[in-house]
């Protein structure tokens, strides 16, 4: 975007305009800062998941488990492979996958023990 406009973040409309120390919307008036805009574009992108190598993960993919996970009084091996998993829009406990694992049943994970499978 350019110095002379901005798009607005209410309303979407491309002809903001900077006055002062804030930006403002000719047609809903709203009022903003650059750094409102850059916070709502990257709450609007969504969560970004990630594996403990780094790989973009998406509901589906099948990945393993990178260490050992105690479980109660159980413990999910390093290796051990987990299909279909699904992508928590809110977190649980910082857990961001649900997923099922042989043995153990329905589990939360963290995306950094996991990573994807090619």
């Amino acid at each position: 975007m350019s110095d002379e406009s901005q798009t607005c973040p209410k309303c979407s409309s491309p002809y903001g305009y900077f006055d002062g120390a804030l930006w403002v919307c000719p047609e809903c008036a709203h009022e903003w800062t650059l750094e409102v805009a850059e916070a709502s574009e990257a709450i609007a992108s969504g969560p970004n998941f990630r594996d403990a190598n780094g790989v973009e993960l998406k509901d589906g993919d099948t990945v393993r488990v990178v260490k050992d996970l105690k479980v109660g009084s159980d413990t999910i091996k390093s290796g051990t492979k987990v299909k279909g998993i699904r992508l928590l829009d809110e977190p649980v406990n910082g857990h961001d996958i649900s997923c099922k694992v042989d043995g153990h049943g329905s589990i939360y994970l963290k995306c950094s023990v996991v990573r994807k499978e090619s």
